[in-house]
């Protein structure tokens, strides 16, 4: 059975800001070699009217062609990390939030691509004008909030274990290495998310969905495929 999750966006907008309030995030501090991206976990209302969060597959062209996602990218000169996090949102699915519209943060993650990963935790409680941008997302999936929370989503993979993206033609087999922690986020037939991606929606899973302690949800060593890298 899974564990009780928000009902609505408005429940899961109060309980995430609760939860978000006194979550002591992670930041990885500026240095030389270091370049800055911003994402973000975008809850809305379902078809059903349940909550869920925006996932995307990336364009089968350009940077993480063909990727599991979350809107976001680059964070560009001038910008501040929630600034790049709302322009993203907004190129890349025609989706306007606001500062209000970002309950808080998640921990910086360090992507094995040189690129730190801010991610933000919103909620838009309208998002009829969503329309992807053909040129960055191929499709946009709501992955339901009780999904996320169950149980059998998360997979642990022991060291030495072959794996691979079976939804992304090309990929070959990953073996994981000794150490780190390497995990399969399985939301879906056809639907198996790495990190960075999949650590961001563990995190948020395990702090804002579960209310689980903040110091047994860190992501910083988490272990990435191959074909996440790029």
């Amino acid at each position: 059975m899974a564990p009780s999750v928000p009902a609505s966006v408005d429940d899961f907008r109060a309980s995430a800001d609760r939860c978000l309030h006194r979550f002591p995030h992670v930041e990885v501090p500026d240095a030389p070699d270091i370049r800055r991206a911003a994402v973000v976990l975008c809850v809305v209302a379902a078809p059903d009217g349940s909550p869920a969060v925006i996932v995307i597959k990336r364009a089968y062209r350009g940077r993480n062609a063909g990727q599991w996602g979350l809107p976001g990218g680059r964070v560009d000169p001038g910008e501040t990390a929630a600034q790049a996090a709302i322009r993203e949102l907004h190129e890349e699915l025609a989706l306007t939030a606001t500062p209000a519209d970002l309950l808080g943060r998640l921990d910086d993650f360090p992507a094995a691509s040189g690129f730190v990963i801010t991610p933000f935790v919103a909620a838009l409680a309208d998002a009829t004008a969503l329309r992807p941008s053909p040129a960055e997302v191929h499709s946009v999936h709501l992955v339901n909030l009780a999904r996320l929370a169950a149980d059998d989503v998360p997979r642990w993979v022991r060291p030495g274990e072959a794996v691979r993206q079976a939804d992304l033609p090309g990929t070959m087999p990953f073996t994981t290495p000794e150490g780190g922690n390497f995990l399969q986020m399985r939301l879906a037939d056809n639907m198996t998310i790495h990190a960075p991606t999949g650590a961001l929606l563990w995190q948020f899973r395990e702090v804002v969905l579960l209310g689980r302690d903040p110091a047994d949800a860190r992501i910083a060593d988490f272990t990435q495929p191959d074909w996440t890298r790029h």
